[in-house]
């Protein structure tokens, strides 16, 4: 039988998903895939200026099957929602104490992401202790990061791979090749901007402007608010089945986790 979402899950997930409408991320987009789930979240991600990824449009989308769009939104909005890198991000019924998953759909060439999707960075490694792992346990998930965190995290990562521990060898040894001989080996460079020409492309077909600069970057990724936008208080009411006695024992464990790094840039 699957877990009962907790009522404090469905408290930090409505707060932080108000906190990222008024205050984004700069560089990103979060939006819910269904109004009534808060516990699948699309987030897209413009490649950030001076770095490979410049010019990219990536997309974290929470669906098993494939990219749907929200119910509610714009012709503009739709437009950015289609093509391009998709994943996929969800979170767990006991939010915040587990981390979310996150799985690219889209074939995305990087030491730290697996074969499948799967993004491997330690910030979403449960908080066990794990020797054989390498990873230290501040630098694993705890109940003091959240989606601000992670994306940032994300965004660090892309730009400088973990390459201890890679997901993918083939590109951990290109990524390092490129590294070390200072940009001379291209190989690795021309697999990730032919990625970021092929999303621009798309873009621009569906006029959609990916911002190219620092200025255009922090401002134009800001989320316009829908016309119709989520009331998080309708996540207080009796659509869950909320696990009242897992919440209270999740609440009597808070002091159960250290404060750890929020930079989670590690490896498998």
């Amino acid at each position: 039988m699957a877990q009962q979402p907790t009522s404090s899950a469905l408290r930090a997930l409505a707060l932080e998903y108000k906190s990222l409408q008024e205050e984004p991320v700069e560089g990103f987009r979060v939006k819910l895939v269904n109004e009534d789930n808060l516990f699948e979240w699309e987030v897209a991600i413009f490649g950030p200026p001076d770095t490979l990824y410049q010019g990219g449009y990536f997309k974290v989308d929470p669906n098993d099957g494939g990219s749907r769009l929200l119910q509610n939104v714009t012709s503009f909005e739709a437009t950015h929602m289609r093509h391009y890198l998709q994943a996929h991000m969800k979170f767990p019924p006991d939010y915040p104490y587990s981390p979310p998953s996150i799985r690219f759909l889209t074939k995305v060439w990087h030491p730290n992401v697996y074969e499948n999707g799967d993004l491997c960075i330690s910030i979403l490694h449960p908080p066990v202790d794990d020797p054989q792992s390498g990873e230290l346990p501040c630098e694993r998930w705890n109940p003091t990061q959240n989606v601000r965190t992670i994306l940032l995290s994300v965004i660090s990562l892309l730009n400088e791979p973990n390459t201890f521990s890679p997901a993918n060898v083939d590109a951990s040894v290109m990524y390092r090749r490129w590294r070390d001989s200072k940009g001379k080996d291209k190989e690795y460079e021309n697999i990730i901007r032919k990625q970021v020409s092929a999303a621009r492309l798309e873009a621009e077909k569906d006029g959609v402007v990916v911002p190219l600069t620092l200025e255009d970057y922090c401002i134009k990724t800001k989320v316009k608010p829908p016309e119709h936008s989520v009331d998080m208080t309708d996540f207080y009411d009796d659509d869950y089945d909320l696990d009242d006695e897992d919440d209270e024992d999740d609440d009597s464990g808070d002091g159960d986790y250290e404060d750890g790094d929020d930079s989670g840039n590690g490896e498998s």
